[in-house]
């Protein structure tokens, strides 16, 4: 019988937990769930008999070993970290792996192992990194098929809240790991604009208003995303003068964001001392930087309470996750949005044409999220694709090539995640 192992079922998995427990039931395959909270797995597979739920320390080497011998297909979704582990054993029991995370070097040095043993490992399969690369390189190659040359390329994604769920001054509500949002941006971003190559430090990224125009999307603006060169030899774009990843956001989230860098509140290296520290004095530092337009958002997030911050805080990032985790949570019913959105200015015989393709996904509930299907299903499409074989590829890959990304992205847009051009 044929197995899909998930190791991993944390906010991001739900969806794909409930995709591939309808698609074990349909083609009779195993499904095996892991997880250091068992309690958590059947939560969410309601003791579903399709999905044998495991308890497992992923760091313990003979429960791992044991759990992925019995797989065919492994999904990581652990911390980025911890994936190196995970992959080890794939290689050394033949197993191929999908994760969602970006395609490290640790990762790379197993590049021959994988290719030697005739296996498959697919990184960065989810949202973004993930339908970002397919959508985009679908649309790449088809403009390069009729003649094109791409001259600009903008590729935009963030994961907000739904607009009848907006009701916070940040218009803005947790629906992944809070600690990915207290840290986004700190290696600040390079990029190419206009022929030049753009470097911004993590002070400067969210000083900015960089507004997208698309489909009645008007108030959300970017800020660029890491390392945007890396993936100019990726998409084959040498020659493309503009070449830029971006994090959207709501355009008034910069206001407030931007003050809560420049007050050095996200630092997680500074060890600091808690005890009779309130809210109040901890933010200080921010006071310069408080103005009409960020201080309701300030407040809101609770930086000028006069109350003790959690005495379990080491750091001010430990301190800043923890008011983001209050003040910004999802309630039961509310609902997510992911945008993605990619802008391409190309010349064809001899004319200079604009093309935008746009993605909206909304969430079903704090559980169901849209973060959590876009993440997920890529994964899960993934899975199944290998499993019968649709999917033939061998080797360390990420989903920019056409054997992956032309019948996956189909298979996302039967599940409703279509894109639409203008």
């Amino acid at each position: 019988m044929k197995t899909i192992v998930l190791i991993g079922a944390g906010k991001s998995a739900t969806v794909l937990i409930d995709y591939l427990i309808a698609e074990a039931k349909t083609n009779n395959w195993k499904f095996i769930i892991a997880d250091s909270n068992r309690e958590q797995i059947l939560l969410k597979t309601k003791h579903s008999q399709f999905a044998e739920a495991v308890q497992l320390d992923v760091t313990n080497e003979k429960q791992r070993g044991d759990l992925i011998q019995r797989a065919h297909v492994v999904i990581s979704m652990m911390p980025p970290a911890l994936h190196f582990l995970v992959a080890k054993d794939c290689v050394e029991y033949r197993k191929h792996l999908l994760t969602a995370s970006y395609l490290d070097d640790k990762m790379k040095s197993l590049m021959d192992e994988i290719s030697n043993r005739k296996l498959l490992f697919i990184c960065e399969m989810g949202l973004d990194p993930g339908i970002d690369h397919m959508s985009a390189m679908q649309i790449i190659n088809s403009i390069k098929e009729k003649g094109g040359k791409i001259t600009s390329f903008k590729s935009h994604c963030g994961g907000l809240v739904a607009p009848e769920s907006d009701d916070n001054p940040w218009h803005y509500k947790i629906s992944w790991n809070p600690r990915n949002i207290v840290m986004a941006g700190k290696a600040g971003a390079v990029y190419k604009e206009n022929n030049e190559i753009k470097n911004k430090g993590y002070s400067d990224l969210f000083n900015c208003s960089n507004a997208i125009l698309f489909d009645g999307l008007n108030k959300l603006a970017y800020y660029p995303n890491r390392d945007s060169l890396g993936y100019i030899t990726t998409y084959k774009l040498p020659d493309t003068a503009t070449f830029i990843r971006t994090t959207l956001r709501h355009i008034d989230f910069f206001k407030g964001w931007n003050a809560v860098v420049h007050a050095d509140l996200s630092n997680e290296t500074e060890v600091i001392d808690v005890a009779g520290l309130t809210f109040l004095k901890w933010s200080s530092a921010i006071l310069p930087f408080v103005n009409d337009q960020n201080k309701s958002m300030l407040e809101f997030l609770g930086l000028f309470d006069d109350e003790p911050v959690p005495s379990t805080a080491k750091t001010s990032a430990d301190i800043l996750q923890y008011l983001v985790e209050t003040k910004l949570k999802m309630e039961p019913a509310d609902k997510d949005m992911i945008v993605m959105l990619h802008e391409f200015d190309y010349e064809l015989n001899g004319k200079i044409k604009n093309l935008k393709s746009g993605l909206v996904v909304k969430g079903e509930d704090s559980l169901r999220t849209a973060m959590a299907k876009t993440v997920g299903l890529p994964l899960g499409i993934a899975a199944k694709l290998i499993l019968n074989e649709t999917i033939k590829l061998k080797g360390l890959h990420i989903p920019t090539v056409k054997e992956i990304y032309d019948p996956v992205l189909k298979a996302l847009e039967e599940a409703g995640i279509k894109f639409t051009e203008n």
